[in-house]
């Protein structure tokens, strides 16, 4: 089969297009004839050598979702058929042409989208269902602000709040990207080059704050959401793009009763992935099908060309998700 290997850490230039044995899929595993492979911020820490596969995984090919159609079986599976058309997240191993993952980790395709739109939703979906709506806690009526809005995972994560009942606040980089989260049901998008988050935030909810806060840039951020948490209220934290070490007041911590937490998504096992998966499934999959969520894909790229798509990730410029084709 064709894959995209990191032939050594570096820029997007040692991804290069090899041939690869096909691999065989375990007892309880599906064997995917890849079709689109969605590409994440966490490929390009991978390519730098920054985040190591799990123990297990393939190592130097990268890809944490894909779509496609079942082409093999392990021999326990019980829900899949060859010919299934399914996404699934998988913990390395998806830019290539066949990838093996577990049965539970696969979600059907609905009928309305195609294979570039359904490899876009796994990782994104995934991390933010575990961590807005388990970790997080959001509950309908509650309030929600997504720093990165117009990314992959605020995407996500704006669309499946509102339609879950949540009031949705964002930040982003530009007024165009504002105007987008707004028009995906963000109440209010901060330009956070033009305007300070915690400021706007306290304004728009007179002093309250909000309850709920996912948060992928940590640094100097982590300061401004402790001051807009209303009581009782989250910090989700999904990655610290601006440093992992900060100050904070304990005493705000305690006064307001706030809860800190946060994850990350690749390491945990296949058995909480599959309850993750079902959760999706019960809950989110009805949107997709119905279109009150939509996919939003910025760009797609021939599998070959996996630098290029790096290079428009590093450069903050995309809304929505990129996606590669086999």
């Amino acid at each position: 089969m064709k894959a995209i290997v990191i032939e050594q850490p570096g820029g997007p230039e040692v991804l290069q297009l090899q041939e690869r044995p096909q691999p065989e899929p375990a007892e309880q595993e599906v064997l995917i004839q890849v079709k689109a492979s969605g590409v994440n911020r966490p490929d390009i820490a991978q390519r730098k050598g920054h985040y190591p596969p799990p123990a297990g995984t393939i190592q130097d090919i990268p890809g944490l979702e894909v779509a496609g159609i079942v082409a093999k079986i392990g021999t326990r599976v019980t829900r899949w058929n060859i010919g299934d058309r399914v996404c699934a997240l998988v913990a390395g191993g998806g830019y290539a042409g066949y990838c093996a993952v577990p049965e539970g980790q696969c979600l059907p395709i609905p009928a309305n989208l195609d294979f570039s739109e359904a490899a876009s939703l796994p990782e994104t979906f995934f991390t933010v269902w575990s961590n807005v709506f388990d970790r997080g806690r959001l509950q309908s009526g509650e309030s929600l602000l997504v720093h990165g809005g117009s990314s992959g995972i605020g995407v996500a994560a704006i669309q499946m709040a509102k339609a879950w009942g949540a009031t949705v606040y964002s930040t982003a980089g530009s007024a165009e990207k504002c105007n987008f989260c707004e028009s995906l049901g963000a109440s209010r998008a901060i330009n956070y080059k033009t305007e300070k988050f915690r400021d706007v935030m306290l304004q728009v909810t007179e002093g309250r704050g909000v309850d709920v806060i996912l948060d992928m840039i940590g640094g100097d951020y982590t300061s401004g959401n402790l001051d807009i948490l209303a009581e009782e209220g989250r910090l989700v934290l999904i990655n610290v793009m601006r440093g992992d070490e900060v100050s904070m007041k304990l005493s705000q911590i305690m006064r307001k009763r706030l809860t800190i937490t946060g994850s990350t998504l690749r390491a945990r096992d296949s058995a909480f992935k599959a309850t993750v998966a079902a959760n999706l499934e019960k809950y989110v999959w009805p949107w997709l099908i119905s279109g009150i969520i939509k996919p939003v894909i910025y760009k797609t790229f021939p599998l070959a060309e996996a630098a290029a798509a790096h290079r428009l990730m590093e450069s903050s410029e995309h809304i929505g998700k990129i996606v590669l084709l086999t």
